[in-house]
């Protein structure tokens, strides 16, 4: 009875724990997005009531680079001292270098749904563009959660 009650615990503390972390995680997530999508938004549609658009209109790939890399820097900060502040490694470096080769591939990810919503759907509006953006940042987000959990923020 007493290794049932014993397992018992450490499961319950094992998902606390995992539960703990996806919040957090999901906090910074969220701002992140904000950074993402705000910017990317400003780089193709420029401010709104503007009539021009923004300065990266005529490339809305590269503007979905250029945003998801910001992005990626407040993620990285923000799970780094926060989400996963008690599992970093004490070589800011490497860590630092995996994450980034994470997030070339969520940056793939990103772009990659808009690149199909506009050449091979021909979607060119600012929901198509959103909507593209949005599936490609669940892939992404979901693929960078496992990712960073079992090979980025790891107990040095």
């Amino acid at each position: 009875m007493l290794v049932l009650v014993s397992m018992a615990l450490r499961v319950r503390d094992a998902v606390l724990g995992v539960w703990r972390e996806a919040a957090t995680f999901g906090v910074v997530g969220a701002l992140a997005f904000v950074v993402d999508n705000g910017g990317y938004n400003l780089l193709v549609f420029g401010l709104p009531g503007g009539a021009e658009g923004g300065v990266m209109r005529s490339a809305p790939v590269w503007a979905s680079v250029v945003a998801t890399g910001a992005a990626a820097l407040f993620s990285w900060a923000g799970n780094r001292y926060w989400t996963y502040r008690r599992r970093h490694r004490e070589n800011m470096t490497q860590e630092l270098a995996l994450f980034l080769f994470v997030n070339v591939v969520g940056v793939a990810i990103t772009a990659g749904t808009v690149f199909v919503s506009r050449q091979l759907l021909g979607l060119d509006s600012m929901a198509g563009d959103n909507t593209a953006r949005v599936l490609g940042w669940v892939l992404a987000t979901l693929f960078r959660f496992f990712t960073y959990r079992r090979y980025v923020f790891v107990a040095a």
